[in-house]
């Protein structure tokens, strides 16, 4: 049976398309996913983001527990809610799933995973925390809202109890705390975001998360669709977990590597596989397309290089651009003259840096 979010019926209002989203009822669009995208880039978005998994974990040996589940080392969080994003290898060194921690003692963490993988995360969460007498429970009672967009910081600051404005105002970029929303409703306010535009993602009891979308909506927010957040991340070059990497790619192969940390004395899951990944060469890597001409890139399309052939990961028309791009994963080494195979036609495509967009603006060579 398809689930669906506290906020299934006020989006139904507002006229959204719905469709079936790993399993959930999400709105793809509420008329223009263009319109939903150029909202986000130029004033302020808000996504419906209640399917993902907000998961607690308890106990005095958590942070050893984390130490040994992700790839990037959680004793970069030394300070209350502050955040690290990394990847949850398998032994082979592919990818679980990628997700945030947030360190909110040493013997509390929260993370925040992806809806589709929720059932597999669980199960091999459960499995790793057993060993450590880690506490793992699922906070089913929370909704999620995202609010991004150069405007969004201080549309959200607006609506919160003003004890906490001046804090919340302050927030580092990957940082979280509480503060008090609309009606003194509870919130966990995270300044992190999948769009590449400033702004919170809020964890709000989902008593209260109808109210909080009717405020933000009522202070200018726009409501947006997953249409919109897929060609927003994909311009901010995020990765999107099923389609630019699952658990036959590894960090490594997914450009990923950022969030990998070999530090000395710590054997997490998958790190004998990704050092001997890397000691050999890694055979693939990711990179970022551009196709100059008409067309669309879409996944699943052969590109062609030198070396051989790749696949397109992500790929599609950006609005902010007005052309397509896509991330690749094709063949290490110097590839030549890309192509790309479109219903039998071969175009050229621009290798390039990505992100793609920042700060609302493309961004060099681009």
């Amino acid at each position: 049976m398809t689930e669906k979010t506290v906020l299934n019926a006020t989006h139904r209002a507002l006229g959204a398309r719905m469709v079936d989203f790993g399993g959930w009822d999400m709105p793809i669009n509420y008329g223009s996913q263009i319109e939903e995208h150029h909202a986000v880039r130029r004033d302020a978005g808000m996504f419906d983001v209640s399917h993902m998994t907000v998961i607690d974990l308890h106990g005095a040996r958590t942070k050893d527990f984390l130490r040994h589940l992700v790839a990037n080392s959680v004793d970069k969080l030394k300070v209350h809610g502050k955040a690290l994003y990394t990847c949850m290898l398998n032994e082979q060194g592919g990818v679980i799933d990628d997700l945030i921690v947030y360190f909110l003692g040493d013997a509390h963490y929260r993370l925040v995973v992806n809806a589709a993988t929720r059932a597999k995360d669980l199960a091999w969460i459960e499995q790793q925390a057993a060993a450590f007498g880690v506490e793992v429970k699922e906070r089913p009672e929370f909704a999620m809202i995202a609010v991004q967009g150069p405007n969004a910081r201080a549309k959200v600051l607006g609506l919160l109890h003003a004890v906490d404005r001046p804090r919340i105002e302050k927030l580092g970029k990957f940082a979280a705390a509480a503060a008090q929303g609309p009606h003194g409703m509870p919130l966990f306010v995270a300044r992190t975001g999948y769009t590449g535009e400033d702004g919170f993602e809020i964890i709000v009891p989902a008593e209260h998360a109808v109210a909080l979308w009717e405020a933000l909506a009522a202070a200018g927010v726009a409501p947006a669709g997953l249409g919109a957040r897929d060609t927003l991340r994909l311009e901010a070059g995020m990765n999107l977990y099923g389609q630019d990497m699952d658990e036959t790619v590894s960090p490594w192969e997914a450009n990923l590597g950022w969030t990998v940390a070999l530090d000395e004395g710590r054997d997490f899951i998958g790190r004998a596989a990704l050092e001997k990944q890397k000691a050999d060469g890694v055979q693939r890597v990711m990179v970022g397309l551009v196709l100059d001409e008409k067309g669309v890139l879409r996944h699943g399309q052969k590109v062609l290089t030198a070396n051989g052939e790749g696949e397109i990961l992500s790929g599609s028309f950006a609005p902010t651009l007005e052309k397509a791009v896509a991330f690749a994963r094709i063949p290490a080494g110097e590839p030549g003259a890309l192509r790309v195979d479109i219903r039998g036609r071969e175009l050229p495509v621009r290798l390039v840096k990505y992100p793609f967009v920042r700060d609302g603006k493309p961004c060099e060579g681009i």
